[in-house]
């Protein structure tokens, strides 16, 4: 079991870091219709996890992913997806893949989100059951999230440019929920065994 104060210095830290990447984010963003459009999906996170927080506990390893991401999200608000430093001209690539990267975290930390609710929610029997429905989840979430791009675009005009990151790539659509796809079978092979020590020590 874990211990009451490692859980609470584990909570501070996660607000702390949190916190600070958000103001940071929201210092003279490059553009701010994409700052609040990339960073939105982590400020609802944030209310989803306090909301629920007393009703239904993940795990570290889940909590952490999630940190993980919103970092990723609110660097890419930041910055826009296209233009985030360190990813121009890496490789000595002509686009700035930034935007994959975040589309690989959509895949790879959702997936440990709905395998723990999987398994503790008792949904499915069966570990080949668990990963198709994992996959197909995540996959679900990807295609949406790319519906939601085309909404915002339809709606805003030029003004969704930045937010949709295309860079002139024709495959961009495919290629993201690709990413995701990858991220997500990446996260069930490298992390299963490990979220699955944390969940019995929850028990």
């Amino acid at each position: 079991m874990i211990s009451t104060i490692s859980v609470t210095r584990f909570s501070a830290a996660w607000v702390s870091v949190f916190t600070i990447t958000f103001i940071w984010s929201g210092i003279n963003p490059k553009d701010l219709f994409t700052w609040i459009l990339e960073v939105a999906p982590a400020l609802i996170a944030l209310i989803l996890m306090a909301a629920t927080y007393n009703r239904l506990r993940f795990t570290p390893l889940v909590y952490l992913l999630i940190l993980v991401h919103c970092i990723i999200l609110m660097v890419g608000g930041h910055y826009t997806y296209a233009e985030v430093p360190f990813f121009e001209d890496l490789f000595g690539m002509t686009r700035n893949n930034y935007d994959k990267l975040g589309h690989l975290a959509q895949g790879f930390v959702p997936a440990i989100i709905a395998r723990e609710l999987l398994i503790k929610l008792k949904v499915v029997n069966g570990s080949w059951w668990l990963v198709l429905f994992v996959l197909s989840f995540c996959l679900g979430i990807s295609a949406f999230y790319e519906l939601i791009e085309w909404w915002v675009a339809e709606l805003s005009g030029t003004g969704a440019e930045a937010f949709l990151g295309t860079q002139g790539y024709a495959w961009d659509t495919q290629s993201d929920m690709a990413f995701a796809l990858l991220g997500a079978s990446i996260a069930l092979l490298t992390l299963s065994r490990l979220h699955d020590r944390q969940i019995e020590n929850q028990s």
